[in-house]
């Protein structure tokens, strides 16, 4: 089976499709306004990415396998589940298998990153 890659460069692909499945890297909020965006914010952004690399490969929420969410504080956890579980609603997606942990991400101002991978339609 071939291995495709979408946006990549010398570190990443930011997309990885192999045997029917999609595999995103960590998806952030961007630029100098993730410096100043809350919890809810930043996540409406990173699950607005995915929906985003999701549909350019042809699949969408609703065939979602796994997620894995990284929260710099476990704090941020309510606030983050509750823009995550109003994205599954308006989407109609059965949830996905879901793994949050607390990490020290790549710079200050995030304050989630998650990774997805989708079954292909």
């Amino acid at each position: 089976m071939d291995i495709q890659r979408h946006h990549s460069n010398a570190r990443i692909s930011k997309i990885v499709i192999h045997g029917g499945v999609a595999y995103l890297c960590g998806q952030t909020a961007k630029g100098s306004a993730a410096a100043e965006a809350d919890i809810a914010s930043q996540t409406t952004e990173v699950l607005s990415r995915i929906d985003a690399l999701l549909a350019e490969v042809g699949t969408d929420a609703t065939r979602l396998l796994t997620v894995t969410i990284y929260l710099r504080e476990i704090a941020d956890f309510a606030g983050m589940n509750a823009v995550w579980e109003a994205w599954l609603e308006g989407k109609q997606a059965a949830a996905p298998a879901r793994t949050t942990i607390e990490a020290a991400l790549a710079t200050t101002s995030l304050r989630v990153e998650m990774t997805a991978v989708a079954a292909l339609t």
